[in-house]
């Protein structure tokens, strides 16, 4: 059953138009690469899909309800978690403070959390801004899934992190696509990661979606054309 779907969706920053078609969908349980080089409009998806930016044409659906028009709050209600580029977790408020404050009821808890990211767990009573860049990042990922949602947004989960901690968040999004009936969206620049883990890819250049299918058929000549420097 499809769960998220975009059909020719546009979007624009003020008279900047920013998205000019896409076409994306992601059924229960899978997991979908949003790919694309930087400025192409990737992140700028992720936006309308949370209502954060407002579509201007094209629809969106979330379970077959229309979302286009509504607020960003109700849309997270329905089930739809982002993990934001830049993580942007509450620096003043500790761990456990930043979990509790996403926390709705359903099977993730913070004792789930704590499975998942164990380093975390050992600082639960510490400010999320004196942690390091990756546990920031567990954190932002492990927030997001206190909202118990269908479908997991990651934008960008692993830039600028020391591989260790790239690893590790490579993982966990392994285990959770293994363990957990959970949909995932994932922007992020390693093919080779992504290959091990996605179902499919979609590839967006300038606002357009340009191709998708089997992560499998993504071949050496399309990575060249669409994601190549």
């Amino acid at each position: 059953m499809t769960l998220l779907s975009l059909c020719g969706v546009t979007a624009s920053y003020g008279v900047s138009q920013a998205l000019f078609g896409i076409d994306l969908d992601v059924a229960e349980g899978e997991v979908v690469a949003m790919m694309g080089r930087n400025g192409m409009g990737k992140t700028t998806t992720i936006r309308t899909i949370c209502r954060l930016l407002p579509v201007t044409g094209g629809r969106v659906t979330f379970e077959g309800r229309d979302i286009a028009a509504l607020p960003a709050y109700k849309v997270a209600r329905l089930g739809v978690g982002l993990v934001p580029e830049g993580r942007r977790c509450f620096g003043p408020l500790t761990v456990m403070e930043n979990l509790s404050a996403a926390a709705r009821t359903g099977q993730w808890d913070a004792a789930r959390v704590f499975g998942l990211f164990p380093q975390l767990e050992s600082r639960q009573g510490q400010r999320a801004a004196s942690l390091s860049g990756g546990e920031q990042q567990m954190l932002a990922i492990g927030r997001a899934l206190m909202t118990n949602p269908r479908l997991l947004i990651l934008d960008e989960a692993t830039e600028g992190l020391a591989p260790l901690m790239r690893a590790d968040i490579w993982a966990a999004v392994n285990r959770l696509k293994r363990e957990t009936g959970l949909a995932l969206l994932i922007v992020d620049k390693s093919l080779k990661e992504l290959a091990g883990v996605a179902d499919r890819a979609v590839i967006v250049e300038r606002g357009n979606t340009v191709w998708t299918g089997a992560i499998g058929q993504l071949t050496a000549d399309l990575t060249e054309r669409y994601l190549g420097v």
